[in-house]
C-alpha cells in the first residue's frame, strides 16, 4: 500500500456527507486512513436522513477557520453540497466527476473542497478522484488573478 502524496498546501482534511453519500463517505474515509492521510469526519455517523446544507457548512467553516486545509463532501449528486459550501467566503467547492475535471478544479480554480455524487460515480473512480484532488497543486500564475476575483 502506497501513501498519498498530499500537495504541500494540504496537511489536514475533513469529510462529511448526507444520507445518500454516507456509505461512500465511509469508504473514502477508510481508504484515506489506510493511505496514512489524517482525516476528520464531520458526520453524519449513520445513514439516517439529514439535510446536506448542514454538513456542507460544517466542512466549509472548518476550512475557513483553518482547522482543515481541504474538504471532501458526498451527497447524491455532489451539486447540493457544492452549492451550499460555496455560500461561505473563501470556499471553492467543485463537483468532480472525472480525472480532468478534478485536476482542473485544483490546477486552475484552487478548489479547496471536492464534491462527489454517490449516485453518479462508481466507488473505484471516486477513490481515484479524491487521490488526484489531494495530490494536485494549484498552478497559480494567470489563474491566481481569476481566483482572487471569486
Amino acid at each position: 500500500m502506497s501513501n498519498i502524496k498530499l500537495n504541500k498546501n494540504f496537511k489536514t482534511a475533513c469529510i462529511a456527507s448526507d444520507h445518500a453519500g454516507y456509505n461512500l463517505k465511509e469508504v473514502i474515509k477508510d481508504h484515506l486512513v489506510n493511505k496514512n492521510v489524517s482525516i476528520f469526519d464531520l458526520g453524519p455517523m449513520n445513514d439516517e436522513r439529514v439535510d446536506y446544507p448542514d454538513f456542507a457548512r460544517k466542512v466549509a467553516y472548518r476550512i475557513k477557520s483553518k482547522k482543515s486545509d481541504v474538504g471532501i463532501l458526498v451527497c447524491g449528486s455532489g451539486t447540493g453540497m457544492a452549492i451550499s459550501a460555496n455560500k461561505i467566503k473563501k470556499i471553492r467547492a467543485a463537483v468532480c466527476y472525472d480525472l480532468k475535471s478534478t485536476r482542473l478544479s485544483r490546477q486552475h480554480n484552487n478548489a479547496n473542497i471536492i464534491a462527489l455524487g454517490s449516485r453518479l460515480i462508481k466507488k473505484k473512480l471516486s477513490l481515484k478522484l479524491v487521490e488526484v484532488f489531494l495530490e494536485t497543486k494549484f498552478e497559480g500564475g494567470r489563474h491566481l488573478k481569476r481566483v482572487r476575483k471569486i
